[in-house]
């Protein structure tokens, strides 16, 4: 599995900005999405993740009302939608991907999350 972040960039305070992930390798309507992010010295952090089906979604509440995360199995990616961006949400954003036939729809452990992307930057300016 490959996946390929893009996105990120500088934005205010209180805009918006839009994640993409490209997915390829496998079939991506076998495997669950998520989002996480870091920031230096401290721990990679859940932000959101998506089931197989598109049908659940998961949210950090931190970002909850925020950030909308989808999926599209046609074209093979998956979406962060941001908005009402805070300086606090300044991060490198991963996605990631984890097969559907774990347990668990999901996980907030980045450890149990099995491909990672190289990560996109966004910074928000207050």
């Amino acid at each position: 599995v490959q996946l390929q972040a893009s996105g990120g960039g500088l934005v205010q305070a209180g805009g918006s900005l839009t994640l993409s992930c490209a997915f390829s390798g496998r079939t991506f309507s076998t495997y669950g999405m998520g989002w996480f992010r870091q920031n230096p010295g401290k721990e990679r952090e859940f932000v959101a993740a998506i089931s197989w089906t598109g049908s659940s979604t998961y949210y950090a509440e931190s970002v909850k009302g925020r950030f909308t995360v989808s999926r599209d199995n046609v074209k093979n990616a998956v979406y962060l939608q941001m908005s009402s961006l805070k300086s606090e949400d300044t991060a490198v954003y991963y996605c990631a991907a984890r097969p559907a036939y774990y347990a668990d729809t999901y996980s907030e452990n980045r450890e149990n999350w099995d491909y990672w992307g190289q990560g996109t930057q966004v910074t928000v300016s207050s």
